[in-house]
């Protein structure tokens, strides 16, 4: 009987243990107060698209990264796990933000590293966590 508790045991304290090993699903959130009302704050993944080491590719290949870079882009928006995205507008180091809705951090830059641009060395990737109400838009 003893031996059947430790057992029973044992895989329970096991299952728990690869239970939290596991990676999150869904994007972490919590809840708080603001102003009197109930607002839930999701973990968002907000990438820095900035000038990559390889930018002399002749015009008409620039273009075609271009399309690709947009086409992937416009495909993340779709299947929801890219919430804003656009280019800054001053030619600095950053040349555009994205804002991901994934469960990690690994997940956004793996995404992130998977554009046309960023594989063509056009662009290079640096990603942060950032903390939003969830819903938020741009006003």
């Amino acid at each position: 009987m003893k031996n059947l508790i430790f057992t029973i045991v044992l895989i329970s304290i096991c299952s728990l243990t690869y239970a939290q090993e596991q990676e999150p699903t869904e994007p972490e959130t919590f809840q708080m107060e603001w102003e009197g009302e109930k607002v839930t704050m999701q973990k968002y993944f907000i990438v820095f698209l900035k000038k990559g080491p390889n930018r002399d590719q002749p015009e008409e290949e620039r273009q075609q990264i271009q399309e690709k870079h947009l086409a992937y882009l416009g495909k993340l928006f779709k299947e929801g796990v890219l919430n804003i995205n656009g280019p800054t507008g001053d030619n600095g180091e950053i040349s555009g933000i994205s804002v991901y809705s994934t469960a990690t951090l690994e997940e956004a830059v793996e995404l992130a590293e998977g554009d046309p641009a960023v594989q063509a060395g056009r662009l290079v990737v640096e990603a942060h966590s950032w903390w939003v109400a969830k819903g938020s838009s741009v006003k």
